[in-house]
């Protein structure tokens, strides 16, 4: 009858169904000497949690708490720095370019007026461009939707 309730807590066990006092009797059976020859295979593992739960930790572990914030203020540093370069490097870029438009009077150079407004009109021309071709864009999936979905 022992082996048979023996039996069955094992296989409580391997489910994660058994209670601490029901373990507590798996492991006092299993290191007995008079277990059951079918029942050997599980004696090592039961023997191990026991002898693993004497052995005790002994090595010191060393702690680098000040390694650790040198290297994350040393990286909060790099990044400012290169946070810092990289505004640097764009605001100089937009400051080096020239003014591209030169305010002036029509009747004192009529023909800087007219210089001028054809470079507006330009810029105004290659910026509406680049929109159309946005749009057509649009158009191409749309029409492509349409042929999937045949509305």
């Amino acid at each position: 009858m022992a082996l048979d309730n023996i039996e069955k807590l094992i296989d409580k066990y391997f489910e994660g169904e058994t209670s601490i006092a029901e373990e507590n009797e798996l492991k006092l059976y299993f290191s007995s000497s008079d277990v059951a020859q079918h029942l050997k295979q599980y004696q090592l593992m039961f023997g191990y949690f026991a002898q693993a739960k004497e052995q005790q930790f002994t090595q010191e572990i060393p702690l680098q708490t000040k390694k650790r914030n040198v290297v994350m203020w040393l990286s909060i540093a790099a990044s400012v720095v290169i946070l810092l370069g990289a505004g640097m490097f764009k605001y100089l870029e937009n400051s080096s370019t020239p003014n591209q438009f030169v305010a002036c009077n029509a009747e004192d150079s009529p023909e800087l007026a007219l210089e001028q407004t054809q470079k507006a009109l330009a810029l105004v021309s290659e910026h509406l461009n680049t929109g159309i071709q946005t749009v057509s864009y649009i158009n191409e999936y749309e029409n492509s939707k349409n042929k999937i979905f045949k509305q």
